[in-house]
């Protein structure tokens, strides 16, 4: 039973520094209310504990980040290699993907299921 306490104890303590709470107080809380039944302070601890470790919050907001950024940028992305590239490109300079056609009449790049170019009125 003392290894079964020690060991409860020691997870309480690793548990809350994982998840950014006091370890040394969640584990001393524990290891006061531990030899009572059903281990009131073991209870305590998890229904008090932080939803998410300090790890899982950290990626979580940079994924956000990431999102941001991405929809903030004012450029496209190759649909092929999710490399960057201008709204005017014909094709992608990294795996040559056709990703837009130039209009017959003006030149200027038209997305592919286009059948009119806007620019100019004329039909491809």
């Amino acid at each position: 039973m003392i290894v079964l306490y020690g060991a409860i104890v020691f997870w309480t303590y690793r548990d809350a520094q994982r998840r950014g709470a006091m370890g040394w107080f969640w584990a001393l809380v524990v290891a006061i209310f531990l030899p009572r039944v059903p281990f009131p302070g073991l209870i305590i601890y998890l229904i008090a504990r932080p939803a998410e470790s300090v790890d899982d919050a950290r990626e979580r907001d940079l994924e956000i980040r990431a999102k941001e950024v991405a929809l903030d940028r004012d450029y496209e992305v190759c649909p092929a290699c999710y490399k960057p590239v201008d709204n005017d490109f014909l094709i992608c300079p990294s795996c040559m993907k056709k990703l837009r056609k130039s209009c017959t009449e003006c030149g200027r790049a038209l997305k592919l299921p286009w059948t009119v170019c806007p620019y100019c009125k004329t039909k491809q």
